[in-house]
């Protein structure tokens, strides 16, 4: 492996390594903060507790009005009660000012408002004095809260609180009552209400204890609750993270990757392969693979039983057509998508352009059959030059001594006629052979196509039928070139163009400068078009085939667009018509 290639690898390594280990800090972070309770779940909180408050309140106000009217008290609140209640919604508007302006930290709020909370309730279960006051279920709902908004260790610790406060609160009321009588609270127990006897000592310690029992039973099943649903959301924010991660490392790659269901249609489509195929994820979701792969289905067939038999993956090659019109060339291979149980859901097609790779190799082919035939080329023009000007010679002196109208007067112009054509093949070949040195200045493109376009108007070559186009843009496009040979370029393309078109058709030709730097020149005719193969060797000479010549004024053309350090690209269809784009660089770069 060259040295280059493993500093690559190891690159992508150490990035795929700290990628990994961001992610388990992200992870490990958003798990710690499944035990901190969101903003919304703290409002309901602070809203669930003063509803509670002016439920009870609207009660023992319903109760008074009731008897008023009626004379039966449904439901009494005593006076202790009351200012409790009313505590209880000051300290929610107090929590909410909190809240809102961030004074204290998450869990801190949370604390604070659950130990008050067991305050409140222990004095709300004192005031109504009796072991079997209603409000001690309050304790379980605290305890419950706890462990939602706390963990379970914040649920163990709040039934500590509330067994202590419970305890203490009975004890009190206990052996202290005649200290600490109702009088103190101002209203009634729940027991004289409801006309139950008071329980005996003995009663009065058994119920304590089950009720201390109870919220330490609540609070274990409430602690275990909590443990279990934030490990079930620690998985899924895991699960949830890996997904994008996974997600985050099929946009990154450079290969295209698309995903189909087991029919072929395509389901998802990264950004790579957008960029590739020009098409977008939503213009070509649902629709079959085909439509950029080609035929599909014996390849699955082939993908699936070389993932049985743990051979590689065979690799295809085909061409799509872009939304532009460009011919794109994709490598790809296709592999079994499988569920975790085994079960084959669909296909992965993983793909890379190979344009300009394939355009590489052509151009090195067409370079090397270009240098060969050039030196033929050469030397068999020259070989041919002098004994051509001898026989033109000695033919124009036997002309002259011709009678003018005879047979052998009409055979020696038709000599002569070929001797003329065949000297300007042989001084195209030679131009090709041996071309001269480009003379680079800076030159407004625009002049050698308009003045291209100017002589073509009044040439033999256009047809009435034949419509010029050319369009220019409005400021000089100012590049180093050579003006003698870009016009040479431009008259030949033009000149094949027409030929292309014996009965007429649009010739358009267009000029533009993209931001970058890069001059654009591109002939666009309605021609015959040519195939495919026409196309590949339309640069080297002798390969004409829809103009009649020797095809040497194209592959002239083709070199001097090299010699500028340029490229040429031709998209042509038979019966359409044929495009070529011609590319120069802003500044002439080394050519090797």
């Amino acid at each position: 492996m060259p040295t280059s290639h493993q500093s690559l690898l190891r690159t992508d390594e150490g990035a795929s390594i700290e990628l990994a280990m961001d992610n388990s800090s992200h992870i490990s972070s958003q798990t710690e903060a499944v035990r901190v309770p969101s903003k919304r779940s703290r409002w309901w909180l602070i809203a669930g507790r003063a509803g509670i408050a002016a439920a009870l309140l609207a009660a023992g106000g319903l109760s008074t009005v009731s008897d008023l009217l009626f004379g039966s008290r449904m439901f009494s609140l005593s006076g202790a009660t009351l200012w409790l209640l009313a505590t209880t919604l000051i300290l929610s508007g107090i929590y909410a000012v909190i809240q809102h302006f961030s004074l204290l930290p998450i869990r801190t709020q949370i604390a604070v408002q659950l130990g008050l909370d067991v305050l409140l309730v222990t004095w709300l279960v004192w005031a109504t004095g009796d072991l079997r006051s209603p409000y001690v279920a309050f304790y379980i709902v605290i305890i419950s809260l706890a462990s939602v908004y706390q963990g379970a260790r914040g649920a163990l610790i709040t039934s500590v609180g509330c067994a202590t406060g419970y305890t203490a609160a009975m004890i009190v009321r206990l052996f202290g009552g005649e200290m600490f009588g109702d009088e103190i609270f101002g209203g009634e127990s729940f027991l004289s209400l409801v006309s139950t006897p008071a329980p005996s000592l003995a009663d009065s310690v058994q119920i304590i204890a089950l009720n201390t029992v109870a919220f330490f039973v609540v609070a274990l099943l409430a602690a275990r609750f909590a443990e279990r649903h934030t490990r079930s959301l620690e998985a899924t924010n895991e699960l949830a993270h890996l997904r994008a991660l996974h997600e985050r490392i099929v946009e990154s790659i450079r290969s295209g990757v698309v995903t189909t269901d087991l029919k072929g249609n395509i389901f998802t489509v990264n950004h790579a392969a957008e960029e590739i195929t020009g098409y977008t994820a939503a213009s070509i979701r649902g629709q079959h693979a085909s439509r950029m792969f080609g035929e599909l289905d014996e390849r699955f067939e082939e993908s699936i039983s070389a993932a049985q038999t743990g051979d590689r993956s065979p690799r295809y090659e085909t061409e799509v057509v872009a939304p532009d019109g460009l011919m794109v060339r994709l490598g790809f291979s296709i592999f079994p998508l499988s569920t975790q149980t085994g079960e084959r859901s669909g296909y992965v097609i993983t793909f890379q352009d190979l344009t300009e790779l394939r355009t590489l190799e052509d151009v090195a082919r067409r370079q090397d059959r270009l240098a060969a035939v050039g030196r033929v080329a050469a030397g068999i023009a020259h070989e041919i030059r002098n004994p051509l000007a001898s026989i033109s010679g000695s033919v124009q002196v036997l002309r002259a001594e011709a009678a003018g109208d005879s047979m052998q007067t009409e055979l020696m112009d038709i000599i002569l006629r070929e001797s003329d054509r065949l000297n300007r093949i042989i001084n195209d070949y030679l131009t090709y052979a041996r071309p001269r040195p480009v003379e680079l200045a800076e030159t407004d493109v625009r002049q050698p196509l308009s003045e291209t376009f100017a002589l073509l108007r009044h040439s033999p070559e256009t047809l009435p039928a034949h419509t010029l186009e050319l369009d220019l843009p409005a400021a000089p496009v100012r590049i180093s070139v050579d003006g003698d040979a870009l016009k040479q370029v431009f008259s030949n393309l033009a000149r094949n163009s027409l030929k292309a078109m014996p009965d007429g058709g649009r010739l358009h030709a267009a000029l533009r400068q993209e931001k970058h730097g890069r001059t654009f020149i591109v002939f666009t005719d309605e021609g015959c078009g040519m195939s495919p193969n026409q196309v590949e060797r339309l640069f080297e000479p002798f390969s004409s085939s829809t103009t009649g010549g020797t095809g040497l004024g194209l592959s002239i053309v083709y070199q001097i667009v090299r010699d500028h350090s340029g490229t040429i690209n031709v998209r042509s269809q038979q019966g359409v018509g044929t495009t070529i784009t011609i590319e120069l660089p802003s500044t002439r770069e080394t050519v090797t």
